[in-house]
């Protein structure tokens, strides 16, 4: 770009030492022109003969290079380098304007790591991530990229992760955490056990996702494309006419001055501004999704989500956490912290997700000397005796099992009843937390445009409908089997309008079939698992619904800065055009109006990158 930039210049000052000093011999300003034209236009000459040698004749070096040779023809020396000149003014733009969207995506080039520190017999060697193995032993130290996936078997710090999720606040990890390849350490010494070999891991999937992005075009750009290779040749065409049957059928009508109409004809007919600004506002697009964390995997699907009219999300993983908390402790005659404890030391010998989650809530080294027994209940609870007590912790069915007096609870979620020495105690609440931005995903989705928002859930009815009833969501499906939730898709998919698309949110773990089957399939929070990359059409690099509403947001506005290009292109071009064709304009205004046009759809398309801090 800095060299074309250069020989614009050099050029430029040959134009106007040829323009501003009236020599006395004409052809000095002619050789002036000349030298110019050669320098500045060189290479379009070059590019035109090689492509018509590939038999690709008809293309705007081929229209620049007609028009131009024909202008030196006439003797419009001036007009010629001029056309040549702006012309490249504008490509040197359409390059500054590609760089700076390629940059957009470049940040998140910068996550392909260089090398790997990988321990070998006590010892640390440098390798290229490629040759490091599954079950390998890598060191990762402060300030260096993570290159592979694994889990942390030694040391604890705080990781980075701007680059893959678009979020700013630091991620810590400890022994036994998984971490993904791509993210920077920032501080502890960190040793990892690698489980995925590089060309499986995360970033190497993020990078080959984004680097074929582009080949997958939208409808727009199939149009474009296919608009410019039958335009091309119907303007030359039309100019070949127009220079030359006027001046045979109407009196006094000159050769000259009808090529001149013709030249002028074919410099603005040129479709620089759709061919460049229309792909360069989707991969502008593309490149600001991912600024946001938002992977799309092309243009066409960039394209499809602003049609988006039905929203369709997976409850668990989705719209809620997806693992189990406990929401309320209600103790009776006891303290909270001696409930949780009781059911704790009860729980401690079970791996249910339940069991688990009050463990948790408890947050207490539990002295195993201090359990006596414990008695699993299928399908009702545990009954133990610990803390030189009687423990029973459980639903309805161990409460009525038991003849314990107790009061049922009503509240949506997994009730745990205990009873200590065969005395209701009171009962622990647990239940899978709903996301902080959920309903404020589901408001901004309706503001829109989106004419249903629909969540499907294996859960029971009861819970389902809270969610749903928490988050404004239109209607909601429970109790469904994986299968089922393929045959409701169906089912919505019928109810949407033509031109209507309907978008599938899930958590990418069991959801590939629905991700498959929707319209536009999106990953939440997927990061790392390689079904949901596999099946979605766009990827949401954290846990955050809200992120569906700014891929729909970038969607539509991309979309409008497309539809903005095209119409003010093709009025300026038509209007040009005739004006042309009639001679009311001269070469001059033929040249500013195509690189003008160009340079505007341009700027335009550029708008599109203008994203921070997930403002769109």
């Amino acid at each position: 770009m800095k060299k074309k930039g250069i020989k614009i210049i050099i050029s430029f000052v040959f134009f106007l030492i040829a323009m501003i000093f009236d020599f006395s011999n004409e052809w000095i300003n002619n050789i002036l022109f000349i030298i110019s034209y050669i320098i500045v236009g060189f290479e379009i000459i070059r590019k035109a003969l090689r492509n018509i040698v590939r038999g690709k004749i008809f293309d705007e070096n081929f229209l620049m290079t007609v028009a131009t040779i024909g202008a030196f023809g006439i003797g419009e020396f001036p007009e010629a380098v001029a056309v040549m000149l702006f012309y490249q003014v504008g490509e040197l733009f359409q390059s500054y304007a590609v760089d700076k969207s390629r940059k957009s995506i470049a940040s998140l080039m910068d996550i392909r790591p260089d090398f790997a520190n990988v321990e070998k017999d006590g010892e640390i060697e440098k390798v290229d991530p490629d040759e490091v193995k599954i079950g390998d032993i890598i060191v990762v130290k402060p300030g260096e990229k993570i290159p592979l996936d694994g889990i942390v078997i030694e040391g604890k710090s705080s990781l980075d992760t701007k680059a893959l999720t678009g979020e700013s606040l630091p991620r810590d990890v400890i022994d036994g955490e998984e971490v993904l390849s791509g993210c920077i350490n920032l501080n502890g010494v960190l040793r990892i056990k690698v489980t995925k070999g590089y060309g499986e891991s995360t970033v190497s999937k993020i990078l080959d996702l984004v680097e074929n992005a582009s080949s997958k075009k939208s409808k727009s750009e199939n149009f474009i494309t296919k608009f410019a290779r039958y335009y091309t040749p119907i303007v030359v065409i039309i100019a070949v006419i127009l220079a030359i049957v006027p001046p045979l059928v109407i009196q006094d009508a000159t050769f000259s001055d009808w090529l001149y109409r013709a030249l002028s004809f074919l410099v603005v007919s040129c479709p620089c501004a759709l061919v460049i600004s229309i792909p360069l506002s989707f991969f502008g697009g593309i490149g600001g999704a991912s600024k946001m964390g938002i992977l799309i995997k092309g243009s066409n699907y960039l394209e499809a989500i602003s049609n988006a009219e039905i929203v369709v999300l997976d409850k668990t993983g989705t719209l809620t956490e997806g693992n189990f908390e406990v929401q309320k402790i209600e103790p009776i005659e006891i303290s909270k912290e001696e409930l949780i404890e009781f059911a704790a030391y009860a729980e401690n010998y079970s791996n249910h997700p339940i069991s688990i989650s009050v463990e948790k809530a408890y947050n207490k080294q539990i002295d195993k000397t201090k359990i006596q027994a414990t008695q699993e209940l299928p399908g009702m609870g545990i009954e133990a005796k610990a803390l030189d007590k009687d423990i029973l912790v459980g639903n309805e069915k161990l409460m009525n099992e038991k003849n314990i007096n107790f009061t049922k609870c009503d509240e949506v979620g997994t009730i745990l009843y205990v009873a200590i020495n065969e005395k209701y105690s009171g009962y622990i609440l647990i239940a899978d937390k709903i996301k902080d931005d959920s309903a404020k995903a589901i408001q901004e989705l309706k503001k829109n445009n989106i004419k249903e928002t629909v969540m499907l859930t294996g859960d029971k009815k009861s819970v389902g409908e809270s969610v749903a009833k928490k988050l404004g969501i239109d209607k909601v499906y429970t109790e469904l089997l994986p299968n089922d939730k393929v045959e409701k898709v169906q089912e919505l998919l019928k109810e949407k309008s033509e031109k209507g698309k309907l978008v599938f949110v899930g958590d990418g773990i069991n959801d590939a079939p629905v991700l498959a089957l929707a319209d536009i399939g999106i990953a939440m929070g997927a990061l790392g698992s390689d079904a949901a990359i596999e099946a979605a059409d766009v990827v949401i690099m954290t846990d955050e619904p809200s992120k569906i509403v700014n891929a729909i947001k970038l969607s539509k506005k991309t979309m409008r800065i497309v539809k903005e290009n095209i119409i003010f292109a093709i009025c300026v071009k038509v209007l040009i055009l005739i004006l042309s064709a009639f001679g009311l304009s001269t070469m001059w205004e033929a040249v500013f109006a195509d690189v003008g046009v160009s340079i505007i759809a341009i700027i335009n398309a550029l708008r599109v990158l203008r994203v921070k801090n997930n403002n769109i």
